[in-house]
């Protein structure tokens, strides 16, 4: 099954994640544990390495489970490809499936190469992770008290925190004057709204709130100074 980008841990790793999607060009998404998040575009690119060896574009050095040159991406048509011909010491996974030769990457695939998790990101395939641009909520069909639901679970993006994640169901129902079930019930609905329900638990939330953001249901402005 396709997985989750690793999770925005700063609202500005969250608005570059933002900003890449509305371009609309493939990229990829993974943790450097020195740098933190780091996003590569693929277009317009024909093809790249993966490994931990300097020359590889996708330098994975703090990785010992990686191979010098583990990997190659492929442009092919408008596809893009994972290539394994076995130079890698402890081979690439796309799913959890070892790839063996090439495997055409879908939008959402999360691939490991050694310990670390790569997410590709195709956002004009519209893949399971993101609704249609043309059927993504906007302020004039989601109502005034889901919208205040989003802004809640939103606010920790737009703090000055060095960690963010969406807040929690407790911290949205004292800002928004509910009780914790009418919160859950809004968010439910919401999950199906924004194409997210069908995700596992522990990733609709940020996606929802990606999605919110990017839209424009909710904008920085709503946070306040």
């Amino acid at each position: 099954m396709p997985g989750q980008a690793p999770a925005a841990e700063t609202a500005s790793e969250l608005k570059s994640r933002v900003d890449a999607e509305r371009r609309g060009r493939p990229f990829l998404v993974y943790r450097d544990p020195d740098v933190g998040q780091v996003l590569v575009e693929l277009a317009p690119r024909r093809g790249l390495t993966i490994g931990r060896g300097e020359s590889a574009e996708v330098c994975l050095q703090f990785d010992p489970g990686t191979s010098r040159l583990h990997a190659e991406l492929e442009r092919i048509g408008d596809d893009w490809v994972l290539i394994d011909n076995g130079l890698s010491r402890n081979g690439s996974f796309v799913n959890g499936e070892r790839v063996h030769g090439r495997r055409r990457l879908n939008d959402g695939d999360a691939m490991r190469f050694g310990d670390t998790p790569v997410v590709f990101r195709a956002p004009r395939e519209g893949g399971v992770e993101t609704a249609p641009a043309s059927e993504t909520p906007d302020r004039a069909n989601v109502t005034e008290t889901q919208r205040r639901v989003l802004i809640a679970l939103c606010r920790p993006f737009g703090e000055s925190a060095e960690f963010a994640a969406p807040a929690t169901n407790k911290e949205i129902a004292a800002e928004v004057f509910l009780s914790v079930p009418a919160v859950k019930a809004h968010l439910k609905a919401l999950f199906e709204r924004f194409g997210v329900a069908n995700l596992p638990p522990n990733q609709k939330r940020v996606r929802l709130a990606q999605l919110a953001l990017r839209s424009g249901v909710v904008s920085p402005g709503n946070f306040g100074p």
